[in-house]
C-alpha cells in the first residue's frame, strides 16, 4: 500500500517520471529506520521487479550526485572480482548514475540486491575471524577499483577545517546548542585531529572507497557449515567516502563487539580495544598487512566520525532528538573517553 502523500513521496514519483525507465510504480513500501533524516523506500514496478529509492535532504545535492557517480564506478571497477555483485548499483540513465534534484530534496534509485543471512548481535570467534578476512579481501578489491575513480571533492581534512571554523564562531554555542565549555572541548579535538593529519602526511595516504557504516542492518552474508561466512551483499551508502581503509574500522569494532550497542544508539570508543576487535584486526592483518601508522590512526578515524557525523552534520542527518543527545554525549562522553584510550592491544597485532 502506498503511504500517505508527502514531499518525499512526491519527489520519488517525480524522479521516477524523469528517469523514464519504462515500467510504472505500482506499490511503495517504506524501509526507513527513522533514525536519520533520509527516507528509504522499496518500489514495486509494473514489470514485477523492484528498486530501492533513497530520498534525502542530508548534506548537499552536489555531494550526493558525486558520491553516486563514484559508487557506480566502484561497482564497475569490482567486476572481475568475487565482489562483482556485492554492492547495490545505482540505476543509470544514458550510461550515467541517475540522480534527481528539485531544489529541496534529492533522489537516487538502486538495483535491489538479494539478501542472505544477517549476522547475530554477538559473533562467535569463527565469525569474527571471517569478518576480518572478508573485509581485508573487500578492501583489496576496492583498492583496485579506486584506480578508476576521480578524486573526491571532500576529505577528512576539508571537513575538519570547516568544523573548526564553525566552532571558532562566537555563535557556536547557540548554533550547536551546547555550553561554551563543551564547544571548547570540541574545538580542541578538531584542532588535534588536524594537527595529527598534518603530522602523518594524510594527503599522501592511499584512498579507497569506504562505506563506514557497517551496522548489522546494512549487509548480509553467506554462512558456511563451520560457522565462517562470505560477504554476500551490501546496501546503504549514507557515509560513503574515498578515504584510507582505516575509516571502516570503528563500525567493524561495533559489529565484532561483545558489548555492542546496536540497539542503544551510542557511539562509545570502548569497542576499539575489546579482545574481539583485536582478533578481527589480526585476521585482517594476515590478509592485508597493516602498518603501525594505520593502527595509530584508528583512534583518529573514530575522532573524525564523532566530530563530522555527530557534531558537524548531526542536525542534517539524525532526527532532532537524537542529534541533540549525540552532540551532548560527544562533548561529555565520547571524546573525553578517547583521551584515555590505550591502543597497546592493537599495536600487538603487528608486533
Amino acid at each position: 500500500m502506498i503511504p500517505r502523500a508527502d514531499s518525499h513521496l512526491e519527489a520519488l514519483h517525480a524522479a521516477w517520471i524523469e528517469l523514464d525507465a519504462g515500467p510504472t510504480i505500482t506499490v511503495i513500501e517504506e524501509l526507513s529506520a527513522m533514525v536519520s533524516t533520509n527516507r528509504v523506500f522499496r518500489v514495486g514496478l509494473s514489470d514485477h521487479t523492484h528498486v530501492v529509492a533513497k530520498v534525502s535532504s542530508y548534506g548537499s545535492y552536489f555531494s550526493f550526485a558525486e558520491d553516486h557517480d563514484r559508487i557506480h564506478r566502484c561497482v564497475v571497477g569490482l567486476q572481475g572480482t568475487r565482489f562483482a555483485t556485492t554492492l547495490a548499483d545505482v540505476v543509470t540513465r544514458h550510461g550515467r548514475p541517475f540522480t534527481y534534484y528539485d531544489g529541496r530534496l534529492w533522489v537516487a534509485f538502486y538495483r535491489e540486491l538479494e539478501r542472505r543471512r544477517t549476522l547475530p548481535r554477538v559473533l562467535t570467534p569463527a565469525m569474527i575471524n571471517s569478518l576480518g578476512r572478508e573485509m581485508a579481501e573487500f578492501h583489496l578489491a576496492c583498492a583496485g577499483a579506486a584506480r578508476t575513480l576521480a578524486p573526491s571533492s571532500k576529505s577528512i581534512k576539508s571537513d575538519a577545517i570547516h568544523l573548526l571554523d564553525l566552532l571558532e564562531s562566537p555563535f557556536a554555542p547557540k548554533n550547536f546548542d551546547l555550553a561554551p565549555e563543551r564547544i571548547g572541548r570540541l574545538r580542541r579535538h578538531t584542532h588535534d585531529l588536524l594537527t595529527n593529519l598534518e603530522a602523518i602526511g594524510y594527503d599522501y595516504w592511499d584512498k579507497i572507497p569506504v562505506l563506514i557504516d557497517w551496522n548489522l542492518g546494512n549487509f548480509s552474508v553467506d554462512m558456511h557449515s563451520d560457522d565462517t561466512f562470505s560477504l554476500f551483499s551490501r546496501w546503504d551508502y549514507d557515509w560513503f567516502r574515498i578515504e584510507p581503509r582505516v575509516m571502516d574500522f570503528y563500525f567493524l569494532s561495533r559489529v565484532s563487539s561483545a558489548t555492542g550497542d546496536r540497539t542503544e544508539w551510542a557511539y562509545s570508543p570502548h569497542t576499539l580495544t575489546e579482545p574481539s576487535f583485536v582478533a578481527l584486526l589480526r585476521s585482517y592483518h594476515a590478509v592485508a598487512p597493516l602498518t603501525e601508522a594505520e593502527i595509530r590512526f584508528i583512534p583518529e578515524s573514530y575522532r573524525f566520525f564523532i566530530l563530522n557525523y555527530v557534531v558537524r552534520e548531526g542536525a542534517r542527518f539524525f532526527q532532532p532528538e537524537l542529534c541533540q543527545q549525540f552532540r551532548r554525549e560527544a562533548a561529555s562522553w565520547y571524546l573525553p573517553a578517547l583521551d584515555h584510550l590505550d591502543i597497546a592491544p592493537l599495536l600487538e597485532v603487528i608486533a
